[in-house]
């Protein structure tokens, strides 16, 4: 059998093991409550809703819900639920080749091989819920829903986990390679061990193969400034407005249709960006100054403290500008703030 067609065996292997499991529940009620409190054919809903739809309290619909997966757990564990079994090696098998712990998102399109429906993702929650070998984290503001393997850890631990990964890139302060963190951190056997646990943190992002914290522009840019950011720094060399729109567009940004004049509107507005050539833009970080020629030229001789051969200046000042040899001879002779001391030679003309 081919990969796509396990995967696609996969998706009906879980909606028969869902089937088969709530066929266990007698009531009908409590199918119903199990149903519609993890959304296994439709949306999931609230306590509130599905105690007005069936005439009780929002309390003892969380009540019966409770007691209804302590039920299917014992079953599960006692072997007489088939069907959670044969889901259940799936996931360890998936988990246990990514990290031992994955987002229910990622879970599920790594095993149907396609961006996953809600309902697959519901029917792995519910699986994990009562699987004896498998542990769920709840999704909240600090946490992606999520399924690890429970010999790894209860929620609490797994929790305890990622919050002491998301410590460590925090005092580090800039955004670090999975396998620098994976030497900065304890107790891990590999680097997709520390990436797996990193992914179900909300206060973190990643780039590439970079990670930091969610609101670090570098890792996780939301505007089109910070990604023309991202796009020079990963550069590391100036870049014409054109340029960067177009790698922009190639980017593995969320969102990536950008005009060229938008770019070169924002390129004109940061101060973090400098023009040092036509169209052409370099980051101020790397030690460029804004200002025209005649600045830069005032900027080299007055760090020079002392007259400077216009082969020099042409130098220093090509440091900082992409601009022709001939601009910058130009200011030196049209210019009156500079001087010529000597033969080709040329200082800061005194103040009047």
């Amino acid at each position: 059998m081919s990969e796509s067609a396990q995967q696609k065996d996969t998706t009906a292997v879980l909606q028969q093991a869902v089937k088969d499991i709530l066929a266990t529940i007698d009531q009908q009620r409590e199918q119903e409550i199990i149903t519609r409190r993890f959304g296994l054919y439709e949306r999931k809903e609230t306590l509130e809703q599905i105690g007005e739809l069936l005439g009780i309290t929002r309390e003892r619909v969380r009540q019966l819900e409770k007691a209804i997966l302590i039920r299917l757990k014992i079953a599960s564990e006692d072997g007489k639920i088939p069907a959670t079994q044969d889901i259940e090696k799936l996931i360890v098998r998936d988990l246990s080749e990514h990290g031992r712990v994955a987002r229910v998102a990622d879970l599920a399109d790594r095993l149907t091989g396609s961006k996953a429906t809600n309902a697959t993702k519901s029917h792995l929650v519910f699986i994990g819920e009562i699987s004896p070998r498998l542990t769920t984290i709840n999704e909240n503001d600090n946490y992606h829903q999520a399924i690890g393997i429970g010999e790894y850890g209860d929620e609490k631990q797994i929790r305890a986990k990622v919050d002491d990964i998301a410590k460590v890139i925090k005092k580090h302060g800039e955004p670090v390679t999975v396998e620098t963190l994976f030497d900065m951190v304890q107790g891990y056997e590999t680097p997709a061990q520390v990436q797996a646990l990193a992914s179900l943190s909300k206060l973190l992002a990643h780039l590439k193969d970079m990670w930091g914290l969610v609101k670090w522009p570098t890792v996780n840019p939301k505007n089109i400034r910070d990604k023309i950011y991202v796009i020079l720094a990963d550069n590391g060399k100036p870049m014409h407005f054109s340029e960067i729109a177009e790698k922009i567009k190639e980017s593995e940004f969320k969102r990536k249709n950008v005009t060229t004049q938008a770019i070169h509107n924002e390129l004109i507005k940061d101060k973090r960006f400098v023009l040092i050539g036509r169209g052409i833009y370099a980051l101020d970080s790397w030690g460029y100054n804004k200002g025209t020629v005649s600045d830069v030229i005032s900027d080299v001789l007055r760090k020079a403290g002392e007259p400077l051969h216009r082969d020099e200046i042409v130098k220093r000042v090509l440091k900082s500008r992409q601009v022709k040899e001939t601009t910058i001879l130009l200011n030196l002779q049209s210019k009156s703030e500079f001087k010529r001391v000597a033969k080709a030679t040329y200082n800061l003309a005194e103040p009047k």
